[in-house]
């Protein structure tokens, strides 16, 4: 009986420090206004107006490499024909690790890792439309 409750007592630790890392602190727009700053280099949040990088403008949901003008890579390419909507996960993936989400593109970023800033910055982007 002992081993029982001391196993149940393990499955409830567990599950509530499972619980508590799904329901982490929510994400901050304003906060990934900051971290905006280290994309400024070569994007912009302004509808239209593209850098070296297309515009983050609408970037949420927005099909990949489907800014009208915009000269993209053909790596880029080829994932925006393929289907590749820019969703927050996907963006997530791709700014962790750009050149693992499309190997050969130009963006010379080399990734955040940092979980919670990259979900700051998705929550900024989201209020970019």
């Amino acid at each position: 009986m002992k081993k029982l409750l001391m196993g149940v007592a393990a499955v409830a630790a567990v599950s509530a420090s499972m619980m508590g890392a799904g329901a982490a602190q929510a994400a901050d727009a304003a906060a990934g206004k900051d971290v905006f700053k280290v994309c400024m280099a070569c994007h912009t949040a302004e509808q239209g107006k593209n850098k070296v990088g297309p515009s983050l403008f609408g970037v949420v949901g927005r099909p990949a490499a489907s800014i009208e003008g915009f000269k993209y890579s053909g790596p880029m390419k080829e994932k925006g024909a393929g289907g590749l909507v820019w969703t927050a996960e996907n963006l997530d993936a791709y700014i962790k690790a750009p050149k693992e989400i499309v190997p050969g593109g130009t963006m010379a970023f080399a990734g955040l890792k940092d979980d919670a800033k990259r979900a700051d910055l998705i929550a900024f982007l989201a209020e970019q439309k």
